[in-house]
């Protein structure tokens, strides 16, 4: 019943460009997959994307839960001149690289750190390899027109994601990447090796080789938030599991099979701490109980959801769905108190609010509850 959520220890954009293989934007708020067309001829260049985790997010999170499946998200902004399908492949890097404090726009060009032909700065010089590459790796890219560089990464089944958009489909990158990211569970805790444990430096995000190897044509701008970005979509990296637990069965413990009911919230905060991991509880109860002749109040009673119910979370002022309703990783669990779920604080951005819905699957159908069930995260 667990969403757990972490963000970019560093993130860039590196261009084959001419004009800019040796430019450094990692303190830009977008990234972008680009097919940028040379100043001095009609060739259309590449850009690609790195990014990274740190370690000891990664090993918070997998210590949680290591029962997990992990995606990789992407925010999208406004997309330019797109084709009808766009195709992007994620791979595992092999070096490190350095984030760097540049930005597209500066004059002159800042390089100091990774761009397309360095993976540190332009003063020490460390060049991605474009030959001889280690077994199970590769890199640069595959025209003889566009400059040699632009990253090595890991290659072979288990190391290579793919999503492919269509011009109807949402453009946000969202992509299981559990694989890659057991590998570094791999490496970080059990110190294995290559192929089943490898080092984490991150993730290469690049448009497939065919579109890249077309240089007679732009494919479209696909623009995402960075870590830097100044609004609540920075990238994220969500583990996802389910320790739900749900003993109760039957009408005569208080399972709530049909029949309209009110919900509400209970031993709940208004605001919780960043660094909180905060247990929400429900007053699950029938709206219109049965009449009968009792020495106590049926509102004393305690009512559950089916073991089909699920929470949800959305920003309160965009109503972006920060946590989807998952019938694996959402579902709300049960006690001799009532119901309720845990929610990881630190997944969420701080200074903001957010609501609260659930949804129950019972003999009557499905129904949503959506009362203004709000909480602010501060820091």
């Amino acid at each position: 019943m667990a969403y757990y959520s972490i963000f970019p220890q560093k993130d860039t954009t590196i261009y084959s460009n001419p004009d800019r293989d040796l430019l450094n934007t990692g303190n830009d708020e977008i990234l972008e997959l680009a097919k940028e067309k040379g100043d001095n001829n009609n060739i259309y260049y590449p850009s690609r994307i790195l990014i990274q985790f740190s370690d000891s997010d990664i090993q918070t999170a997998i210590n949680k839960n290591n029962n997990f499946t992990a995606s990789l998200q992407l925010f999208s902004i406004e997309h330019k001149n797109l084709s009808s399908t766009q195709n992007i492949e994620i791979y595992p890097l092999v070096k490190t690289w350095n984030e760097g404090t540049g930005r597209y726009s500066n004059i002159p060009t800042s390089s100091n750190g990774s761009s397309w032909i360095y993976r540190d700065n332009i003063t020490t010089k460390t060049t991605w390899l474009t030959s001889n590459f280690l077994s199970g790796t590769t890199g640069s890219v595959s025209s003889s027109l566009i400059t040699a560089g632009g990253g090595e990464w890991y290659t072979g089944s288990g190391f290579e994601i793919h999503q492919n958009f269509t011009s109807n489909d949402p453009l946000d990158i969202n992509v299981d990447v559990t694989p890659i990211v057991q590998k570094y569970s791999a490496s970080l805790l059990a110190s294995q090796a290559y192929p089943i444990g490898i080092p984490n430096k991150g993730f290469l995000i690049k448009y497939s080789d065919d579109i890249e190897a077309d240089i007679s044509g732009s494919n479209g701008n696909l623009s995402y938030f960075s870590v830097d970005t100044h609004t609540i979509f920075p990238p994220k990296l969500t583990f996802k599991w389910d320790d739900s637990i749900h003993p109760y069965n039957f009408v005569s413990e208080g399972v709530k099979t049909s029949g309209e009911l009110n919900v509400s919230l209970y031993k709940n905060k208004e605001e919780y701490n960043i660094n909180e991991e905060a247990t929400f509880r429900l007053n699950v109860r029938d709206k219109y109980p049965n009449r009968t002749f009792v020495t106590s109040s049926n509102y004393l009673n305690i009512g559950y959801f089916t073991s089909t119910s699920y929470y949800s979370v959305r920003d309160a002022h965009t109503e972006e769905i920060v946590i989807p309703f998952d019938d694996n990783c959402t579902k709300l669990s049960a006690d001799s108190e009532g119901m309720y779920f845990k929610l990881y604080m630190n997944g969420l951005q701080p200074e903001r609010y957010y609501r609260l819905l659930f949804k129950h699957i019972n003999n009557d159908g499905i129904e949503i509850f959506d009362n203004d069930y709000y909480f602010k995260v501060v820091r």
